[in-house]
Order: C-alpha cells, then sequence, then structure tokens
C-alpha cells in the first residue's frame, strides 16, 4: 500500500482532535514549535521518526495506525 502524506495528515489531525489538546499544548509537551504541528497537522511537513513516536505517544495513539499499517 503507499501511504501518502495526506492520510498521515488526517490521521494526525483525528488523533489531535480526539485528544482535547490544542496544537500549542501539544507542542508544549513535544518541547517544539506550536508551528510544527500546524505543518504536520496541515500535511506540509512529516514529523521526524521520533517526533512522530512522541505525538503518538501523548495523543495515546498507534504509531501503525497514523502511518496507515493498521
Amino acid at each position: 500500500m503507499n501511504i501518502t502524506l495526506k492520510q498521515i495528515q488526517i490521521r494526525l489531525a483525528e488523533a489531535l482532535r480526539n485528544s482535547k489538546l490544542t496544537q500549542k499544548e501539544l507542542a508544549s509537551q513535544l518541547g517544539i514549535c506550536q508551528s510544527n504541528i500546524s505543518h504536520y497537522i496541515s500535511g506540509d511537513k512529516m514529523p521526524a521518526i521520533d517526533t512522530l513516536a512522541n505525538i503518538c505517544k501523548i495523543l495515546k495513539v498507534d504509531t501503525n495506525y497514523i502511518l496507515c499499517q493498521d
């Protein structure tokens, strides 16, 4: 299966929505700028693998789900 950045972006946005955290709160917990979260959610950038793992941990979602491996 070909995974697109758009698919990952959709799942990240959904996970963030479901978590009830704001982009600013997530960024604060990750120790990064809120603009980075905005780029990930808009699909402009893909987070580094360690950042993605930390995002998934904070949002309580499986990395395989975000990467469309479910």
